[in-house]
């Protein structure tokens, strides 16, 4: 009898990958220390390559890091970085470095929190196929800290309106996990804390069927701007029955057809410095290799 499949299991949803979390920073310098000395990560050598912004590599997922007021994204950015006492040495080795600011680090039993300079909140985790599929480097998600009482009418809000598939977890429902690419996710966790203001940081996902949910933000007068052709912004997440906002993050929205989709990235091996240099060895893979995955 031939074998069966469960072929739900590779169905993504509208949403086929979660690209970069968007942060405005006012030191690059700084910025530098935190996400490419002490994380570990690539600064991007192709695209913004001057001082008014930098994009930071991690995997196929980026970091953008315009100049400008420090903004802070409410929750944190779920990262894949494999090596976790690698990882502690690089953060313990800007400490100095970084003091007068917000950064911190601590080890936690299932991942590494870091702090950047500014306050964003960063948990890294070491690579697990039963968690974050085959992200060997990456980020496998975002998780927003959202007002009680919402996760429910923000689950039903991205199945309807963006035809990203989305679920309730956390057993009592008070988390929304919507999935924005292959083993990728938002997560909204409702918290009983004052939350601070909206400052303008933004996510970026590509989907497949680019006008239909377009049509329905536009219904519902919930487009924010028009990039171009292959890219519109919406903000405000709502109740589908009363329109009531629940949440407000900026989605910068791409098409399957943009010409950055899947654009090749540089991934640096941080392991690698000029007194142990080996021919080979200066990228690393952000996927798992054979013997790491089931296949």
């Amino acid at each position: 009898m031939p074998q069966q499949f469960d072929r739900s299991q590779e169905d993504l949803g509208n949403a086929i990958h979660f690209e970069h979390v968007n942060i405005q920073v006012p030191d690059q310098r700084l910025a530098t220390l935190f996400y490419v000395t002490g994380l570990g990560l690539t600064r991007d050598p192709y695209l913004m390559v001057s001082d008014t912004n930098m994009w930071i590599n991690a995997g196929r997922s980026q970091f953008h890091l315009p100049n400008g007021k420090p903004q802070v994204l409410r929750g944190h950015t779920g990262l894949v970085i494999a090596g976790r006492e690698a990882l502690l040495q690089r953060l313990a080795s800007i400490a100095k470095k970084l003091e007068g600011t917000a950064f911190t680090f601590a080890e936690h039993n299932d991942y590494v929190e870091a702090i950047c300079p500014w306050g964003n909140r960063m948990r890294i985790h070491e690579p697990d196929a039963a968690r974050f599929g085959r992200i060997a480097l990456g980020i496998p998600y975002v998780e927003f800290d959202v007002p009680a009482g919402t996760a429910k009418a923000i689950c039903a809000f991205y199945p309807e309106i963006m035809g990203m598939p989305a679920s309730l977890r956390n057993g009592d429902g008070t988390v929304a996990a919507v999935q924005t690419g292959r083993d990728q996710h938002l997560l909204f966790r409702e918290t009983d804390r004052v939350l601070p203001g909206y400052d303008g940081h933004h996510v970026q996902m590509y989907i497949t069927d680019f006008s239909g949910p377009y049509r329905k933000l536009l219904a519902r007068d919930l487009v924010s701007r028009e990039d171009n052709q292959y890219q519109y912004r919406f903000c405000d997440i709502i109740d589908l029955d009363s329109g009531k906002p629940l949440f407000t993050v900026e989605h910068e929205v791409r098409s399957a057809t943009h010409p950055m989709f899947m654009r090749p990235m540089v991934n640096r091996n941080p392991a690698v410095n000029n007194r142990n240099y080996a021919n080979g060895f200066d990228q690393v893979s952000w996927a798992m290799g054979l013997d790491q995955y089931e296949g």
